[in-house]
């Protein structure tokens, strides 16, 4: 079989839209083809052939119409494009037989006509593209080699090309034609003295994308990274090479996007091979994936190891399989185990070599997420396993979905670095220091209606959206009083809670809020009492029919919504009292306030609260992160001080102190809590009458269950 280099088959191309420097820019479809083949061993070229290509919209706009004379009902007349490229293969196998030769390849006067038009395409088509389309050879490229004083690459045309080496630009008068003579002319030239070139640089376009891991410490290059915006939430990593057709994606070149709810945002960072493929990216700026316009737009090396790069050896591990489709379970029970993964995705999708092909994602004291990632050695697998969407496991009903090596990377990064409750990213400004004792700190259940409630918020929405949603009465929130409410997923509910000043306050702002819209979607404002708010932060639920209280046995563990302490400071003990330096942790200093000082947000220590199954707030709970009651200890430290201490030295005077215990075994009851304190001295049966919970909260708290040491 003769190399590919034995014969060239020169090939033009036109749209219905942009030709020449911005060809395929636009999207539009194909129209006219020209080619000719040329023996390079015998300097002999064969018969110079053209055909029309009838696109599904006939709509040319002015400057294709002025450059290559064709008209709307002559295209009408034409076979569309799969037929054309069919046509085509015939007769330049048959030409080659002819000639004696059995392989080709296509020349062409730069890379678009085959990179941005052809493979596009047929890609939105569903037309499978000859072998001969994946592999070229750019003329441009090859006539720089043989004379580098000509200038640029880029900077080169055909005529530019023809006057240096000073052959007369051939005269044609219908379009294509002219552009292959003179493609030809300049090929026979380059073959003879004084240049003898060999044409053995070879453009490949790839069959498909390879997905691997990346790692951190790997260098990226700028100029190869660009961001795609406004993809369907759906899309995966093979979606996205599918758009950028025709163009080298980097092994595991594409990383999707997250918000800072773990979900896709629509956007991707996507690293090319090299920057000329960078370049003919950004000019697929709008256009479409199905009915969606892509945005695409120039992106740094950092971002892209900032959303792909890994450091984990078990991601790593479990990616260095080839060639695996990914698949993302959402929603799993916290208790399921591996085998009940596998029962659930059943023997018509086998996971890859059993329980080493699954990835669970846990929080970084071991916690399920809720999350795992499955590989399946085929699509066929993959399919079977997406028909499972939404169906039950347990008593929850799973999400399934196509992923990517660079979202296991990004999710494994994102919940290992998370801590036990959400905090906001510290705005930038000078910190401020807070009393350590505030006035009024804490929020005292009763009926008084003084707070509202924000119902429908946008899930994307912060602090500063609902004191921008709010206006002018702003001014009127209490110190901390904004709750934004998560779900027990950790996820925003759509809720909020806002303390006013006074009921009247409260009042004026749920009638002149309601259904104001916040981005696009408009939010629903009711007065409430900070009763009703209460029981809503500790999980219960806020109705028509009253109140229901939080679908647990268990005491809510997250922040308690009564007061530990009398209000009055004076009625305080001392903090030495009260605080042993053992069980003291530095609290973080809240940040410059924004609007108003009352709107000063409280940044946590990530241990002082853990995100269980229960509602909690964010970002600041009803007490003030200043309030020594609320200190946390440091893991272990509660426990290590028990063991130094001596039972007097710890206790308090009344009505005494809470000891927050983490890491307890999932199994472990009452019993055994009380039995790792025995010989210490717990809260007596009316500890709630002390600490001044309300008749409906009382009825949720089980004593025994809360520790007084």
């Amino acid at each position: 079989m003769a190399s590919h280099s034995d014969t060239l088959v020169v090939f033009f191309g036109a749209t219905a839209g942009a030709n020449g420097g911005k060809l395929g820019s636009d999207e539009r479809e194909l129209i006219l083809l020209v080619w000719q083949i040329v023996d390079l061993h015998e300097n002999k070229v064969g018969e110079l052939q053209r055909t029309l290509v009838q696109p599904d919209s006939v709509d040319l706009s002015e400057q294709c119409k002025e450059e290559t004379g064709l008209t709307a009902e002559e295209l009408c007349k034409a076979e569309p494009l799969e037929s054309v490229l069919h046509q085509f293969h015939q007769s330049v196998s048959a030409e080659l037989k002819s000639l004696g030769r059995s392989s080709y390849t296509l020349c062409v006067d730069g890379p678009l006509l085959i990179r941005q038009v052809l493979h596009p395409e047929a890609s939105k088509k569903n037309l499978v593209l000859p072998e001969c389309f994946y592999t070229f050879v750019d003329l441009k490229k090859e006539f720089h080699k043989c004379c580098p004083n000509a200038g640029p690459v880029k900077d080169l045309t055909l005529t530019s090309m023809l006057d240096y080496v000073c052959i007369p630009v051939a005269v044609e008068q219908e379009a294509g034609l002219r552009e292959v003579k003179n493609m030809v002319l300049l090929i026979l030239h380059l073959l003879v003295e004084p240049y003898n070139h060999k044409f053995s640089t070879f453009e490949t376009i790839n069959y498909k994308f390879e997905s691997g891991a990346c790692s951190k410490t790997e260098t990226v290059d700028s100029e190869t990274v660009i961001r795609a915006r406004g993809l369907p939430w759906q899309s995966s990593d093979q979606d996205i090479a599918r758009f950028f057709k025709g163009l080298n994606i980097a092994k595991g070149g594409v990383a999707l996007c997250l918000n800072a709810q773990g979900r896709r945002n629509g956007e991707a960072l996507v690293r090319f091979i090299n920057s000329e493929h960078r370049d003919m990216a950004l000019d697929r700026h709008k256009h479409h994936m199905g009915n969606r316009y892509i945005e695409v737009y120039k992106a740094t090396g950092e971002e892209f190891l900032k959303i792909a790069g890994g450091t984990s050896n078990e991601v790593a591990q479990f990616l260095s399989k080839e060639n695996q489709v990914i698949i993302r379970m959402r929603g799993l029970p916290f208790t399921a185990s591996p085998q009940d993964v596998l029962g659930f995705l059943g023997p018509d999708s086998p996971v890859t070599d059993g329980m080493e092909g699954l990835l669970f994602v846990k929080y970084p004291d071991g916690r399920p997420t809720g999350d795992a990632f499955v590989l399946f050695a085929c699509e066929e697998y993959a399919q079977n396993a997406l028909k499972k969407h939404k169906q039950i496991l347990g008593k929850r009903y799973i999400e399934l979905f196509r992923s990517t090596a660079a979202e296991v990377q990004q999710v494994l990064n994102r919940y290992m670095s998370t801590p036990l409750i959400s905090t906001l990213p510290p705005p930038p400004g000078p910190m401020l220091s807070v009393p350590v004792l505030a006035t009024q700190p804490f929020i005292t259940t009763g009926s008084m209606r003084d707070c509202i409630r924000l119902r429908g918020l946008p899930y994307t929405a912060a602090i500063e959206d609902i004191l921008e949603f709010m206006g002018e009465h702003t001014i009127d929130i209490k110190p901390h009083g904004v709750h934004m409410v998560l779900n027990q997923q950790g996820r925003p509910s759509g809720d909020a809670f806002i303390q006013m000043k006074s009921a009247d306050r409260a009042f004026m702002v749920a009638q002149k809020c309601h259904k104001k819209m916040m981005k696009d979607r408009y939010v629903e404002v009711f007065q409430c009492s900070t009763e009703e708010m209460s029981f809503v932060l500790m999980g219960g639920t806020l109705n028509r029919s009253g109140l229901s209280p939080p679908p647990c046995k268990l005491p809510c563990l997250s922040p308690p919504t009564y007061a530990a302490f009398p209000a009055n400071p004076a009625m305080l003990p001392t903090e030495a009292a009260l605080y042993q330096p053992p069980l003291l942790a530095t609290p973080r200093t809240p940040q410059a306030p924004t609007h108003n000082p009352a709107h000063t947000l409280a940044y946590y220590s990530p241990q002082l609260y853990m995100n269980m199954s229960y509602t909690t707030y964010y970002p600041s709970p009803p007490v003030s992160p200043s309030t020594v009651s609320y200190f946390a200890a440091p893991p272990g430290s509660v426990a290590a001080a028990v063991a130094a201490q001596s039972a007097p030295a710890m206790l308090p005077p009344q009505p005494g102190a809470l000891v927050r215990m983490q890491g307890l075994p999932y199994n472990a009851g009452v019993k055994d809590i009380l039995s790792f304190f025995q010989g210490y001295q717990y809260a007596p049966e009316d500890y709630s009458s002390l600490v001044g919970v309300s008749d409906p909260g009382r009825s949720l708290i089980q004593p025994k269950e809360w520790l007084c040491l």
